[in-house]
């Protein structure tokens, strides 16, 4: 079976998500996160050196990096909610499983540690969030031109999508001054497999 090791409100939650889509069978070992670091505790790094989290073991076999295990589940489910049936949307499907963490994370992660500054980030504030902008103005044209993010079916992009855009619905500006965005939130978070995942997954900030 596979098993999870899932830190409270990360990135995993989109691993728990795909399972319960994909109906694959699993365990999940829960993580708390340290109160006044809010870091991943010390136990991780007995699953993968670098003590992150998500990991999956399977069989023996430890996969770390949230993209990564998106496809080897996608795999091992013989390619469902993998890339779609025509090219353009195989291109599209490949560039959202990357875009969400190479992309679109980043600024994310910048507005988190600015606003931690203080008044020492106030001056970096106005910039992050204005790169932060642009990315969620492209992306409320592109999801505006069809239902989901590679196509007309919902794949495993959206899955990787859905925390820096949660995240974003959080903290990072993103409101009904994008409507295409907020119903495609409202649309993920309506889907049974999803709230199956937050059951199983415990304390989740973003849904």
């Amino acid at each position: 079976m596979i098993v999870v090791h899932h830190l409270e409100n990360s990135r995993s939650q989109r691993v728990l998500w795909l399972l319960e889509e994909l109906g694959l069978p699993y365990e999940v070992r829960r993580y708390a996160r340290d109160p006044k670091t809010m870091l991943a505790p010390p136990e991780l790094k007995n699953v993968h050196p670098l003590g992150k989290s998500p990991v999956i073991e399977d069989g023996g076999r430890v996969v770390a990096e949230t993209g990564a295990i998106v496809e080897y589940l996608v795999e091992k489910a013989e390619g469902r909610l993998g890339p779609p049936p025509n090219r353009e949307a195989v291109l599209r499907y490949r560039h959202f499983l990357h875009y969400a963490e190479g992309s679109m994370m980043p600024p994310l992660l910048a507005l988190l540690v600015v606003g931690r500054l203080g008044m020492l980030g106030k001056p970096a504030k106005a910039p992050v969030q204005a790169m932060l902008d642009g990315h969620l103005d492209w992306l409320e044209g592109e999801i505006a031109t069809r239902d989901w993010f590679a196509g007309d079916e919902f794949t495993a992009a959206d899955v990787m999508m859905s925390f820096p855009l949660e995240a974003s619905r959080s903290r990072g500006g993103l409101d009904e001054s994008r409507p295409h965005l907020i119903d495609w939130l409202e649309r993920i978070h309506a889907r049974p497999a999803y709230g199956e995942a937050l059951a199983k997954g415990g304390a989740y900030a973003y849904a």
